[in-house]
């Protein structure tokens, strides 16, 4: 299964007194990092969200921001703290003697310090307000789900592509492999013959070093080993399980195979082939990195 690791959601649901937004924006990242932000007065909910961000998402940095706000909130009792607002008043009244200015101290004035007023903190219970953040949270996560599958399925598609060009490349290597050899062969005998000045050399000898080129030039288990590596991708891909990991690794070992090839065949059909694969590997382990 591709999932894009990148997306936004937005949920909102109503009870319990307060209206709850929940957005949740996820951006690329190796392992999953949940950063949930939420007003101080809520922060018991934390560990409940957290929760349920890592029950659906495996990878990417992912910040939430909840909002809840009361729907009476105008109705919550506010305290004066008359010892703070009598040590200001008093502190006031001390700087305008001492520095021979008018005081111009008002209740109003007094009422703007900080602290001096306080709003009392609302009553809440878990149990009732839990449904109404997880029904949000639920709904924003829903969003996020979608966009991620939606650009999964764009960089599927872009990765098909590529694995059926390098099974292209890849079955062009195993053509071009059996004669590898043969050219070596030939060559050798043009540069003994054009050496030896027309002196008789032992054929078997040098039927000997084409047959140990042949075994250092073998490319057929990397051959074999690439193709199953392009199988398990495209297992990856049509998975249920996230794949980005499984992607990633299976893409270094393909990476690791065609190296192999260019260094042992030393033929430059070969070569060009290989080089065209690595572009293309290259190509996808970028579009790996967004892969949940």
């Amino acid at each position: 299964m591709l999932n894009s690791m990148t997306g936004y959601g937005r949920g909102e649901a109503r009870g319990a007194g307060r209206t709850v937004t929940v957005e949740i924006r996820a951006v690329n990242q190796r392992f999953l990092d949940v950063v949930i932000r939420l007003p101080r007065l809520y922060m018991a909910l934390e560990e409940k969200i957290r929760q349920v961000i890592k029950n659906n998402l495996s990878r990417g940095r992912v910040e939430v921001l909840v909002s809840i706000n009361e729907e009476n909130g105008e109705k919550r009792p506010l305290t004066v703290d008359m010892g703070l607002a009598m040590a200001y008043y008093n502190a006031l009244k001390e700087l305008a003697q001492n520095l021979a200015i008018p005081a111009g101290i008002t209740a109003e004035k007094l009422l703007a310090v900080p602290e001096v007023v306080k709003v009392a903190d609302p009553e809440w219970d878990e149990a009732s307000l839990w449904p109404v953040v997880s029904g949000a949270l639920e709904t924003a996560l829903a969003d996020l789900l979608a966009m991620r599958r939606a650009e999964g399925q764009r960089l599927r598609a872009d990765l098909e592509e590529r694995v059926a060009y390098i099974r292209r490349q890849v079955e062009a290597i195993r053509e071009r492999a059996p004669e590898v050899p043969r050219e070596y062969a030939r060559r050798l005998k043009e540069r003994v013959t054009e050496l030896s000045g027309g002196m008789v050399l032992d054929p078997g000898r040098l039927e000997m070093e084409v047959a140990l080129l042949a075994e250092r030039a073998d490319i057929t288990e990397e051959i074999v080993r690439l193709i199953s590596h392009l199988e398990q991708m495209a297992t990856a891909m049509n998975g249920t399980e996230p794949a980005g990991r499984r992607l990633d690794f299976i893409l270094q070992e393909m990476w690791r195979e065609i190296n192999t090839i260019g260094s042992k065949a030393g033929d430059l059909a070969i070569s060009n082939l290989v080089v065209a694969v690595k572009g293309e590997l290259e190509k996808m382990r970028e579009q790996v990195q967004n892969v949940e």
